[in-house]
């Protein structure tokens, strides 16, 4: 299994992304071309060698001519598909500027149709983020890891003033993702960054066991005085066909509470990280009917599931212990059908063939929106995958 991993003490920004990709044997020309057939005016990609802190890496420069246009999600993905891209290339690179819409969105109060894009809708951030598209189709990798990401520390100049670091959507773009502390005084990971490796990592943590085969260094453009400014992309190689984590168990037996209690309860710990709850019936002490609550959960969330279970159950204890995983390769993918744009998720063992699950919500959006059947939705996705996308 190809495995790459992410390796960024000190935060990640798009340009540094595509210049480790480009070390590691990404060609400059076939993303020189991806970025030009998207039409933006004069864009070339400038990569020099420099060092940081000591270290070589490369360094991008995205030149192109003066503009001061503001685009909204729906100007970057016809861009995007009017681009003589490859159709994952498309998918992936409007799946990143969705992630930063969305965040936009948010933090801005509006919606992702009248968001404006600032500094990610500048010329510079488009070919970054295109790039990285046409980069991981490249290299074909199965499985993506990432190291906890820091944000720095200090204050900003955006289009919207001073503000501190993390920048309001980069905070939004990185929830659910851990962290590194970082007292650099420095904004570290960039909005572009932060939209990049929350699209496409599988996994957070330290590095995987692997055959390492090639390693890409990408240099900010600042020298920090503490450390090098370097992302460091390590490719390479598992034996094992199976992607494995090491996750953790926290279950309690509950006797004395309502089962609205525990459907609550349960909802609740989905909704902040869960990766998985169920309930068991068992037989406790004196022949009480109970019911066992499990929880499923990274080791990051687990002090945040035990507060739940006591607040919200009233328990007295909670046991938890760690395990680990096994699991298919997967990585998100969407296919169109008649009733619009299906997301779901690609699972194989290496050498097999791909399944596509759809994803529920995507699919209860459609049957609502057309007023279909559920199973309709379902089916239409289905027979609209192509069993050798990989």
């Amino acid at each position: 299994m190809k495995i790459a991993y992410l390796d960024c003490p000190s935060g990640i920004a798009g340009d540094m992304t595509l210049a480790a990709m480009i070390d590691a044997g990404v060609p400059l020309q076939l993303l020189q071309e991806g970025i030009a057939s998207l039409g933006l005016p004069g864009v070339r990609l400038v990569v020099e060698e420099v060092k940081r802190h000591g270290f070589r890496a490369l360094h991008l420069t995205v030149e192109h001519e003066p503009e001061h246009a503001h685009r909204h999600l729906h100007h970057i993905d016809a861009m995007i598909d009017a681009g003589q891209l490859s159709a994952a290339q498309k998918e992936l690179a409007k799946r990143i500027f969705l992630k930063v819409g969305e965040a936009e969105a948010k933090v801005h109060g509006s919606t992702l149709q009248k968001v404006h894009f600032h500094e990610v809708g500048a010329i510079d951030s488009i070919a970054d983020i295109v790039g990285a598209a046409i980069g991981w189709d490249y290299l074909g990798v199965d499985r993506i890891v990432c190291s906890p990401v820091p944000t720095g520390t200090g204050y900003i100049e955006i289009a919207h003033g001073r503000c501190s670091v993390p920048a309001p959507a980069t905070a939004e773009i990185l929830k659910g993702i851990p962290l590194a502390q970082s007292d650099v005084p420095f904004e570290l990971t960039t909005p572009t960054g932060a939209a990049i490796v929350a699209t496409v990592v599988d996994q957070f943590g330290p590095l995987p066991a692997m055959q390492i085969d090639r390693i890409g260094y990408g240099a900010g453009t600042k020298e920090l005085k503490s450390q090098a400014n370097i992302v460091r992309l390590i490719l390479g190689e598992t034996a094992d066909p199976l992607d494995s984590d090491q996750v953790w168990v926290v279950e309690t037996n509950l006797d004395d509470i309502s089962g609205e209690v525990i459907g609550h309860a349960s909802n609740l710990l989905l909704e902040k990280g869960a990766l998985d709850v169920y309930s068991t019936s068992i037989q406790m002490k004196k022949n009480r009917p109970g019911v066992q609550l499990t929880v499923l959960c990274d080791a990051a969330d687990l002090a945040k599931m035990e507060r739940i279970l006591f607040r919200e159950t009233g328990t007295l204890g909670v046991r938890r212990f760690p395990v680990s995983r096994h699991k298919l390769v997967r990585r998100e993918h969407a296919v169109e059908t008649a009733f619009g744009l299906v997301a779901g998720k690609l699972a194989w063992i290496e050498g097999g063939p791909a399944s596509f699950s759809p994803e529920y919500e995507a699919c209860r959006a459609l049957a609502t929106q057309h007023d279909k059947p559920l199973r309709e939705i379902y089916d239409a996705a289905q027979a609209a995958f192509d069993p050798n996308t990989l």
